[in-house]
């Protein structure tokens, strides 16, 4: 059978592969449709396998699939350290309903047994900001 086109050209198949394989290292969850997800697992569970054996050939591989230095030491440093025991399966799909707009069956994709505080990496913290508003006092005029 291959391997699912998604109603891409080649080149542009590649590149969503690889941008949705940083996000869900990075975010270790990620949400989109039933059928880029189920492409999506077994490339991720290849990429966790390979960071499993800490060679320099695999290094340069992962360097190479994922072109992203900060992902690859993620897989080597902490997924392949939190999944040494496991042989296989490091990710799973979960069916999450369709989409407003086009009906689309969505899905969520995720590490097994994965951090939850993952997803906020990016995300700035609000409390922070409104502390440092309330230290600054307010010049009154004399």
């Amino acid at each position: 059978m291959g391997y699912k086109k998604l109603n891409r050209t080649s080149e542009h198949r590649k590149a969503l592969i690889k941008n949705m394989l940083n996000s869900l290292i990075k975010y270790e969850q990620i949400t989109t449709t039933l059928p880029k997800a189920k492409v999506l697992k077994p490339q991720a569970d290849k990429i966790i396998t390979l960071g499993k054996k800490d060679t320099l050939s695999n290094t340069k591989m992962l360097i190479s699939k994922l072109q992203d230095i900060k992902s690859s030491d993620k897989v080597k440093k902490t997924l392949s350290k939190r999944y040494e025991n496991r042989k296989g399966g490091y990710t799973r799909i979960i069916k999450a309903g369709f989409r407003y707009g086009d009906n689309a069956p969505m899905a969520v994709i995720e590490f097994v047994d994965r951090d939850v505080e993952a997803k906020k990496v990016d995300r700035k913290k609000k409390d922070t900001a409104k502390d440092q508003n309330k230290e600054i006092p307010k010049e009154t005029k004399a």
